[in-house]
């Protein structure tokens, strides 16, 4: 850790479809010098995705939301543009990144491509689903994440929210500083939880159970003259999860075979779905699933994701379904990266530095 300059990370192990194994190491803060705990959160940036869509197919499952039916059926944002094939876009391409929406932007959303036909990694596209996973549930985000998914698989360690608790757990991501100079670098969702957290207070109403228009009345009040950004929004499908890597190695373990299920888990063939192929990769031996990248390796089928938040947090999980196994790493600086991929390496033998660039 010390010679990739990685002050601090999280590994957890499942093996056998269980957890095996997680441990904090080095240090949350370059300053306080506060050690990574076990129980420490870090910022799951894209390893988000695959949580959400998760949810999304138990609603797949109980018939609340159909895969194929073109969201604007359900909800139209007012930041769609003037784009025929905004009226095509589903949930299936909005999970498997095909809507050919773009990332992020501040402009009104239009495709670049046609819905299904190839590959665009989108977060405003998995906005537009929370959205309508919100209209339909008649909740916030966070709130159905939490009775859906982290209190019936007892990930008590994750959250969309943000309190006084989860502000003392959360690691502090750590940039590149010049050589011997020790300082952090802006910690953007830190100073967007504490600024909402005032509005909360006065709210009575936690953030955690906040809807999308919360999040944007609340981030207007904290700052009237600039327009909320999508991206920056506290309570994201795309990139907002707070957690233990012990927590995301239970969600991972959901994926794979186990003769018995509980009955609030999805189906076996709405997990198949996750585990299929939906679209190939132009010039990555990878195809996309439902929420996860996937790899046809050696050692069989890989289901992975990893992240990057601001660029001070780097994340990575991958897994097999069918041998049981599965490994996560959180870590709290730019140079998370390498040292995630040669953890990775060393505990498997497959080399993810590729699935990273």
């Amino acid at each position: 850790m010390r010679i990739a300059g990685v002050p601090g990370a999280a590994i957890a192990v499942v093996d056998r479809g269980e957890l095996a194994w997680s441990e904090g190491f080095g240090v949350k803060n370059i300053l306080t010098r506060d050690p990574v705990r076990e129980d420490s959160l870090f910022e799951a940036a894209s390893m988000t995705k695959p949580v959400f869509a998760y949810v999304v197919m138990r609603l797949v499952d109980e018939k609340r939301l159909d895969l194929d039916k073109p969201l604007v059926a359900y909800r139209r944002p007012a930041n769609l543009g003037s784009d025929p094939n905004l009226e095509l876009i589903t949930a299936r391409h909005v999970l498997g990144h095909s809507t050919g929406l773009p990332n992020w932007v501040s402009e009104p959303l239009v495709t670049s491509s046609a819905p299904g036909s190839s590959y665009t990694y989108s977060g405003e596209a998995f906005i537009w689903l929370q959205l309508v996973i919100e209209q339909i549930m008649g909740m916030g985000l966070g709130s159905v994440m939490q009775a859906k998914l982290f209190d019936p698989a007892g990930m008590s360690h994750s959250s969309f929210g943000w309190d006084e608790e989860i502000a003392r757990s959360v690691v502090f991501g750590h940039s590149e500083p010049p050589e011997g100079e020790q300082k952090l670098p802006l910690q953007p969702t830190r100073e967007l939880g504490d600024r909402l957290l005032r509005v909360a207070s006065r709210w009575r109403k936690p953030i955690a159970s906040w809807t999308y228009e919360d999040s944007v009345k609340a981030m207007q009040e904290t700052d009237p003259k600039t327009p909320p950004s999508t991206h920056d929004l506290l309570v994201n499908s795309a990139g907002g999860l707070l957690m233990t890597a012990s927590d995301y190695a239970k969600f991972m373990l959901l994926m794979m075979d186990r003769p018995k299920r509980a009955a609030w888990e999805i189906s076996d063939a709405a997990r198949q779905a996750m585990l299929t192929p939906q679209l190939d990769v132009r010039g990555r031996d990878i195809s996309r699933g439902l929420g996860w990248e996937l790899e046809q390796s050696s050692a069989g089928l890989l289901y992975q994701h990893s992240g990057s938040n601001y660029g001070i947090f780097k994340t990575l999980g991958v897994g097999d379904a069918q041998s049981g196994r599965a490994i996560v790493v959180f870590t709290n600086a730019a140079n998370g990266n390498a040292l995630a991929a040669r953890i990775v390496r060393e505990a498997t033998g497959i080399d993810r530095l590729k699935s990273l660039i």
